[in-house]
């Protein structure tokens, strides 16, 4: 079987981002027995016409990625569907959808294009962006139509597009098992799995604030010890079962407790506050925050003292445990976090960059504060672990365990 890969986008054409899909889709074809003939990418100017009829000539297969949107230059669902020799149609799944995701009043007018699929194609659903994917035959040749920003892609490729190739070929079902990994580079933890078990399949997709892994190949106990093993190497806060994040593990623990959260942060500079009040409900757990770069405004709305500012210095557990309780009495929250330390090259600290200390405070238990070193890929590479070491620390801070103990288990990469 054949298969052939479309990807528009005139930023790749021009060279301005770098394709991540083909290297993707080609290797996970190839896997399951289907020839990758062909991976084209074209700039948003029609041009997706002509490919597309001369594709379809020789493919069984035909996965195109990007074009989905509400503009003028994104063509793929129209053109699909004229080769199809089928009309567009407004599908009430995915006007729901759109709906919930951007309101009905901004769903109206251009939006509303997203909407709309070929007639008797099925829908692929995308819970990360507000157009939805979709397949079904062109003559002979399967067409299947992704959203283009990897972050969508991606999981709809696994879930979806994989699964329905392999029935197509009628391959058995995979027997894979999924886990969220945090703070462990992508490189890394390739490494730590050819170490596991070298025999059992592993593949990886990089996101921001996590690195999903999969693992398939000989049977459940196998691959249960392989994980085991790795996990005894980075620490079981770092390698958790299942498709989630960082974030999502402390949201549930502070809703499983209907407890409340406040934050002080300096060097990661408000990112923590925004990943906490990114998600619908948010109100219900989070109160508040601090962004403290200045030290006055450390002692003066954080009531540090100026004993622990001369004697330790800002980036210091002694302060970061005065920011967390300091944030916690304004606020007036269950639970509250603080960190401090050094994102990036700054001539005023002598600590070198990656060195964060952490302050958790409750009204249930006594504060904790604790440093740790996160190797540096940059100021914003800093910023982002620090916000998910946070997370998962005061994840265990709010289950009555020790953050020492669980900083301790953590190998650092």
């Amino acid at each position: 079987m054949r298969a052939s890969l479309i990807i528009i986008g005139t930023e790749l054409t021009r060279g301005i981002i770098q394709d991540k899909h083909g290297p993707l889709v080609s290797k996970e074809l190839t896997k399951i027995g289907v020839h990758v003939s062909q991976i084209v990418a074209i700039p948003d100017d029609g041009t997706i016409q002509s490919i597309m009829s001369a594709l379809m000539k020789s493919n069984d297969i035909l996965i195109i990625t990007g074009g989905l949107g509400p503009t003028a230059d994104d063509m793929t669902r129209s053109v699909i569907a004229a080769s199809a020799g089928v009309p567009l149609i407004k599908n009430e799944r995915c006007w729901n959808h759109l709906v919930s995701r951007m309101g009905e009043e901004r769903a109206r007018g251009a939006n509303e294009k997203q909407a709309y699929i070929p007639e008797g194609f099925e829908v692929i659903d995308n819970p990360n962006g507000t157009a939805p994917g979709f397949y079904g035959y062109g003559k002979d040749t399967l067409m299947i139509s992704l959203p283009g920003p990897p972050r969508e892609m991606e999981p709809m490729f696994y879930s979806t597009v994989l699964p329905l190739i392999r029935k197509v070929l009628n391959l058995p079902e995979e027997k894979r098992d999924e886990y969220s990994s945090f703070l462990t580079p992508e490189a890394k933890l390739e490494e730590l799995c050819s170490e596991a078990d070298s025999e059992l399949e592993w593949g990886t997709r990089f996101q921001d604030y996590k690195i999903s892994l999969y693992v398939s190949g000989k049977d459940k106990a196998a691959r249960d010890k392989a994980i085991e093993s790795i996990r005894a190497k980075v620490g079981p806060t770092r390698l958790v079962d299942g498709n989630t994040g960082a974030l999502e593990i402390l949201i549930s623990e502070l809703k499983e407790r209907g407890a409340t959260v406040s934050c002080a942060e300096s060097c990661t500079g408000g990112l923590a506050s925004s990943l906490l009040t990114s998600l619908p409900g948010s109100s219900a757990y989070m109160l508040g925050a601090v962004t403290s770069y200045a030290t006055d405004v450390k002692k003066n709305v954080l009531k540090v003292s100026d004993d622990t500012i001369e004697k330790y210095g800002v980036i210091s557990k002694e302060c970061a445990l005065e920011m967390a309780e300091g944030v916690r009495s304004i606020m007036d929250s269950d639970y509250s976090f603080s960190i401090t330390g050094v994102a990036g090259p700054d001539l005023q600290e002598d600590k070198s960059v990656g060195t964060l200390c952490f302050g958790f405070s409750s009204r249930y238990r006594e504060s904790e504060s604790i440093e740790i070193h996160l190797r540096s890929w940059g100021r914003e590479s800093v910023r982002r672990r620090a916000s998910i070491a946070a997370f998962i620390l005061l994840s265990s801070y709010i289950r009555g365990e020790s953050t020492e103990e669980i900083a301790k288990s953590w190998v650092v990469f």
